[in-house]
């Protein structure tokens, strides 16, 4: 008590509280002033509304929503006894590897849930309702086998409904056999594939892309393929396909001993590679070859498979020489290449375009060496027959050949692209490059990308009895369907692009796309009784 009454007379009469007031009035307001700035969200009054999230509900929903499109296919109930994978394994049924990824796909179609609050979406504390079901969406798909994988894949393509409009701005529908088939199929590929890219083998035949001259897409193509890391796994046992990583034009540039008129030694080279392999790791074994694939532009691709029955009629072939006729590029399972010239591959994109249709007075055009059985017909009905239809031989060197041939095609409404010694031609890209509709006349050849890509919408195929009517069936295409097909051509163009790094939706991508869609026709999903 001795001590409290000092303290308390001090207080009452000692300090000047008139003085003392305001100054503690300023600290009371700073204070507050201070904790409101701290508040993690805005301090609302009777005029202020909730923050607006709607765009990031809208960044949010327009990632979700090409994951979680056509989910209402059931699953189908198989024995389990009965479902093995490639490596002989049993697995888990596919109504369980359906139900594993639907039960999360129902709860991903709920509406995006409006916080009160704004929060930063990159904060693994703040991740949204459906921000966390689209993650667990992802987990689900990689914990699948890589066959559980491809049989969940195969029912989400199979489920596509055609006539849905709700597709990619970088997609033109008429392009395209099913444009929503292959953006859903894209789409799963992005998310699931791996391969696995065999190590065996020394250069030049294997890991050495030859990036120049017609043959040049096989090697564009492992060169982009060897670099991937989006797709490319070091693990083999998550792969879903296996890539043989040789170049046919290597092979036949190092093996093949000029005018001896005999492949077989470069057949045996790739039998005893493939061989090799087989008895090395398990993987050839387990399906057959049936997931591994190859990628051959030369014209002698198919024939050099032939003395290995396994890689003829197993392996996703890759071809430019798409012959059906010949027994072994088979049409629904084997890609057809594209083939293309490159003569700079430091600028793969040079001299692309062409002039406007009211430039182009030339009807058709074509000039070329005269080999195969399909020219030297060609040139005997056509050649200096009409102004319209330049139908020539090689162009002489002197006229800079080179830039007279291009020029030719920017001013030709048609661009000829016959066979040569092989069914396929360069020129059908070229035509693509110059905005120029191709013709193609190769009877038995299947077009680049077929599976996915409908010509009829940009070129126009002639039947190789049909050359003597050529400019009558080019003469009876009305202009309004002219006009199609030239502007479709130019729509066309980015999807046979090599840029010098790989684009989505480009060459590169198209090309494994296909050959991820023939694996996935591949698998055959057992039905109930």
């Amino acid at each position: 008590m001795k001590i409290v009454h000092p303290v308390i007379v001090f207080l009452m009469f000692r300090i000047d509280w008139k003085k003392l007031l305001p100054i503690g009035a300023i600290i009371t307001i700073t204070f507050a002033l201070l904790q409101t700035k701290m508040l993690p969200y805005q301090l609302m009054t009777r005029n202020s509304s909730l923050p607006n999230t709607n765009h990031f509900d809208a960044n949010l929903e327009s990632q979700i929503t090409p994951l979680i499109r056509d989910k209402q296919s059931e699953a189908i109930m198989v024995d389990p006894e009965t479902l093995l994978n490639s490596s002989g394994q049993q697995i888990q049924p596919v109504a369980v590897v359906q139900e594993k990824v639907k039960v999360t796909q129902r709860r991903n179609k709920t509406d995006v849930i409006k916080s009160n609050i704004s929060m930063k979406p990159s904060s693994p504390f703040f991740l949204s309702a459906s921000e966390r079901r689209h993650k667990r969406y992802l987990r689900d798909i990689k914990i699948l086998s890589p066959y559980e994988a491809l049989v969940y894949a195969k029912k989400e393509v199979d489920a596509v409904s055609v006539g849905i409009d709700d597709h990619d701005s970088n997609l033109y529908a008429p392009l395209f056999k099913n444009v929503s088939v292959f953006e859903r199929s894209y789409e799963l590929m992005e998310l699931i594939l791996k391969v696995y890219i065999y190590q065996d083998g020394k250069r030049p035949i294997f890991h050495n892309p030859y990036l120049r001259g017609i043959y040049s897409s096989e090697g564009w193509f492992m060169k982009f393929m060897e670099a991937n890391r989006q797709f490319v796994t070091k693990d083999p046992e998550k792969a879903h396909l296996f890539y043989l990583p040789y170049s046919a034009r290597q092979l036949q540039r190092a093996l093949f001993v000029p005018n001896s008129h005999n492949i077989k030694p470069l057949s045996l080279f790739l039998r005893d590679y493939v061989n090799k392999l087989a008895s090395k790791y398990p993987f050839w074994n387990r399906t057959r070859g049936s997931d591994h694939f190859l990628v051959a532009c030369h014209d002698w691709g198919p024939y050099t498979l032939k003395e290995h029955e396994e890689l003829t009629k197993n392996t996703i072939k890759a071809l430019c020489n798409a012959d059906t006729s010949e027994g072994v590029f088979l049409a629904g399972k084997d890609v057809s290449l594209p083939e293309t010239t490159i003569q700079n591959p430091r600028r793969p994109l040079r001299n692309m375009g062409g002039k406007k249709i009211s430039q182009r007075p030339i009807l058709a055009f074509f000039a070329g060496r005269m080999h195969g059985r399909v020219r030297p017909i060609l040139l005997k009905h056509w050649a200096n027959k009409d102004k319209e239809m330049i139908i020539s031989g090689p162009m002489s060197y002197k006229t800079s050949r080179t830039m007279s041939y291009s020029l030719h095609m920017k001013s030709s409404k048609y661009c000829i692209c016959p066979m040569g010694f092989e069914v396929n031609s360069p020129r059908i890209v070229e035509a693509i490059y110059y905005e120029c509709v191709p013709v193609i006349i190769a009877d038995n050849f299947v077009p680049p990308l077929n599976e996915v890509l409908d010509w009829s919408a940009f070129s126009v195929t002639v039947a190789e009895n049909d050359i003597p009517k050529l400019k009558e069936i080019l003469e009876a295409i009305p202009m309004k369907r002219y006009l199609t097909m030239q502007h479709n051509v130019k729509m066309l163009q980015r999807h046979f692009y090599w840029n010098r790094s790989p684009v989505k939706f480009d060459m590169f991508h198209m090309i494994l796309h296909s050959i991820w869609l023939s694996r996935l026709y591949q698998i055959q999903i057992p039905t109930s009784s």
